[in-house]
């Protein structure tokens, strides 16, 4: 199973989580790690993740992004096809930098993009199955129990 995780979910563990939702996300997004480090998943990347997370101001969470990232199995460039897939993604009310993650998943075939924003989850409507961390966890674990 491929996945990819948007900057939303890959920084969710350093948000405040005195909310439950914030709480139970980055508890979520604790075990795709795990799950991504035991290579029970496998995760990709794109150059937008990387460009994202070089304009974090805090370096321990730019540190710590980056050692998400160099597990990826593969990571998307940018290109003119990309370009103009996200422009097509922003006619359905998802703007810029999602746009192009969510470009990006689609031509890296993803099973999974994992978001904790709430507007890509409610108006994309494409090739890929789009997932909250804790919807997605739910998922696995479900389909461990039924085996």
């Amino acid at each position: 199973m491929r996945i990819y995780l948007d900057t939303s979910a890959l920084s969710r563990i350093f948000d405040d989580q005195s909310q439950p939702r914030i709480y139970l996300e980055a508890t979520a997004i604790l075990i795709v790690f795990m799950l991504i480090e035991f290579r029970n998943i496998e995760m990709v990347s794109s150059d937008i993740l990387s460009f994202e997370n070089d304009k974090n101001p805090y370096n321990d969470r730019k540190t710590f992004v980056n050692s998400i990232l160099k597990n990826a199995n593969e990571t998307q460039t940018i290109d003119d096809k990309i370009l103009m897939r996200s422009q097509e993604i922003e006619g359905l009310n998802i703007k810029g930098l999602d746009a192009l993650h969510l470009a990006c998943a689609e031509r890296l075939r993803v099973d999974y993009f994992i978001t904790c924003d709430d507007r890509i989850m409610k108006n994309y409507k494409g090739s890929i199955k789009v997932k909250n961390p804790v919807d997605f966890v739910a998922g696995i674990l479900q389909k461990e129990e039924n085996k």
